[in-house]
């Protein structure tokens, strides 16, 4: 696996540190960078470096921007994003966008995030920034409660896949798995969400039924981080940290295809297309073991998003992300998301 290299970055208040420079920053798993805190990331990125804290051992430590070649946002309202994307431009640093896209708001399953039709307009309005492609939908992930029905999943999914068709290539999901979660599960039993787990039968009736829509969106569907194998119902294993995505966007940028072990030779008169051929193997070992994703720095901070999601995994409690969102409003644009 490729390694980070590291330099030294002069900090806000004028000392040297070391600091770790990655070619891809995830932005973020840990909690909604492009809804709360993109103008942070962005004066993060000029700045030239952001401090993060280990949420395992609370270390803190530094990450250089000054390698950066590629991000990728994860987020369930991206709209903040559509006033700087011009500036990764300015920098020549490729992008796209993991856009969670689900249809809870009835079952108060998520609060914090807009309403669906301004959620799906800055779906499209990002697509006609960015381009085809680099806009990617997840409906994830997939839960089941006494209030929704296997059957009312897949209405939400047609009703969005419907109003997405021509904007998004892909749809990724996952199968809410509650019980590998402690902390998704004392949050959804203290909201009081009667939730079930999902039985094997359940996901493949769901897959089955999903590819029978899926015959008139033409979408690529997969999976996020599932063990189970759905391939004969057409759904493949997603890498949403995709290295192939990164080759499509951004064969050009050699210093990225170095760093991904990419050799790209140029097609002929006779043959026009290039010949892409990748040297290694750029998965992550770090992430879980059913995760495809390539190796990345993700920038995000636990307990830091607002959107208060019943079944999150990143917040220990919502008061906890509200504390430390309103540290952040204090001092803006900090070492760190709630310096």
């Amino acid at each position: 696996m490729a390694q980070w290299q590291k330099t030294q970055i002069q900090r806000d208040n004028g000392m040297m540190a070391d600091a770790q420079a990655p070619v891809i920053i995830s932005a973020s798993r840990s909690t909604d960078i492009p809804a709360f805190y993109a103008d942070w990331f962005f004066h993060r990125l000029k700045v030239g470096y952001s401090a993060w804290t280990n949420p395992f051992n609370g270390v803190k430590s530094f990450v250089s921007y000054e390698k950066c070649r590629f991000i990728v946002f994860w987020s369930k309202n991206p709209k903040p994003l559509l006033g700087h994307l011009d500036e990764l431009k300015e920098r020549n640093i490729g992008c796209y966008i993991q856009y969670t896209l689900n249809d809870y708001k009835k079952e108060g399953l998520e609060k914090g995030v807009p309403p669906l039709e301004e959620r799906i307009d800055t779906f499209k309005r990002l697509v006609d920034q960015l381009g085809q492609g680099r806009v990617i939908w997840r409906f994830d992930p997939l839960i089941l409660t006494d209030q929704i029905s296997l059957d009312d999943l897949l209405r939400k999914v047609k009703n969005v896949g419907d109003q997405l068709k021509g904007y998004t290539e892909k749809l990724v999901f996952s199968f809410a798995d509650i019980a590998l979660y402690k902390k998704v599960k004392a949050n959804l039993e203290k909201s009081h969400v009667n939730y079930t787990e999902w039985s094997t039968a359940q996901m493949e009736e769901f897959a089955e039924r999903l590819s029978e829509l899926n015959q008139k969106w033409h979408y690529q569907l997969a999976t996020c981080g599932e063990k189970i194998d759905l391939t004969p119902y057409g759904i493949q294993h997603n890498r949403c940290v995709d290295d192939d995505l990164m080759i499509r966007f951004a064969h050009h940028d050699k210093a990225l295809m170095d760093f991904l072990g990419v050799e790209i030779t140029e097609g002929d008169l006779f043959d026009p297309k290039p010949t892409i051929i990748k040297h290694r193997d750029n998965r992550d070992k770090g992430q879980r073991e059913f995760c495809g994703c390539m190796v990345s720095k993700d920038i995000g901070e636990y307990n830091t998003c607002p959107h208060l999601c019943e079944y999150c995994y990143a917040n220990a409690s919502k008061e906890k992300a509200i504390e430390n969102y309103r540290k952040h409003e204090k001092n803006p644009l900090g070492e760190t998301i709630c310096s």
